[in-house]
């Protein structure tokens, strides 16, 4: 009996020493899985972006990429098990960052999916001034009669998701932040565009999907959190941008919020990623189909 006693004490000693030691010996990596670049491999390249954070024993999948066939090949090639994920972030509506959530639904309908507020495509709640009322009307010209309606959420082509629309700058889980940010570019007025911002010893890690609202705004939201920037991987959306515009960004995340490094993807541009590389020098990362950047 004795003995019985002192090894459930001994493991009541050890177990939280292990379960630390299992903590650390977690990946604490972003995982670059769809895009139109890259070292050659057996994965897929097209255009869109996908990837996913493992991070303090979570694993997060940030956006889809633009086809769940591609989608679907590129994560069996890499061996994820998207039956395991701690939540999901879509990052905007567009159908290069959403496509996948075809497949991904196939095999987990029931992840908590964080989405921007639109007016289509993620569950969100329709304006309430829609509903405007106005006295003595006829009430064949009420909408749903005058009286409240049951459903006043928009439509998606995934009904079986389980969307979460977020409006402000969000914790999903210790040390996770869903921030959302809006674009007042030309082509995206107005969207709202969500970014993820890890928590890391070094200062924030951030990932994008477009950035449609612009890198540089994004990271100023992130750094409302955190100012010390770590890393920022995804797409800086500076495709047919004019080089000087392209540089100006640049410096920027250099010279004025002092983010230490960067990993490019999606639609940087291969012009932007000479200019961050030119910028950066070894604090750039290659962050292609496949890459592994590593976090703190």
């Amino acid at each position: 009996m004795k003995r019985a006693v002192l090894s459930l004490a001994l493991c009541f000693a050890l177990c939280p020493t292990a379960a630390l030691r299992a903590a650390a010996a977690e990946p604490q990596r972003i995982t670059n899985i769809y895009d139109a670049f890259g070292a050659p491999s057996a994965l897929q390249q097209d255009w869109g972006f996908a990837a996913l954070i493992e991070y303090g024993g979570k694993r997060i999948l940030f956006d889809t990429g633009n086809d769940a066939t591609i989608f679907e090949h590129n994560i069996k090639e890499l061996g994820i098990d998207l039956s395991r994920l701690d939540a999901v972030v879509i990052s905007h509506r567009h159908g290069d960052h959403t496509s996948g959530l075809k497949y991904l639904l196939s095999v987990n309908s029931q992840v908590k999916i964080y989405a921007p507020v639109e007016g289509a495509f993620f569950k969100g709640p329709l304006p309430a001034a829609f509903l405007t009322r106005v006295p003595g009307l006829p009430q064949n010209l009420q909408y749903f009669g005058g009286k409240q309606p049951t459903r006043w959420v928009t439509g998606t082509p995934w009904e079986q998701a389980n969307f979460v629309s977020v409006t402000e700058t969000t914790e999903i889980l210790p040390g996770f932040f869903v921030l959302t940010t809006r674009s007042q570019k030309p082509g995206t007025i107005d969207m709202n565009e969500l970014s993820l911002a890890v928590q890391t010893p070094k200062g924030l890690a951030v990932i994008v999907g477009c950035s449609h609202p612009g890198v540089e705004n994004i990271l100023a939201s992130a750094a409302k959190i955190d100012r010390h920037l770590y890393t920022v991987m995804g797409g800086f959306h500076l495709v047919v941008t004019p080089e000087p515009e392209v540089r100006r960004v640049a410096a920027v995340l250099h010279d004025d919020l002092h983010v230490d490094r960067v990993a490019p993807a999606h639609c940087t541009s291969e012009p932007g990623f000479a200019v961050f590389m030119d910028r950066f020098k070894d604090h750039f990362d290659m962050a292609g189909l496949g890459a592994v950047i590593p976090l703190p």
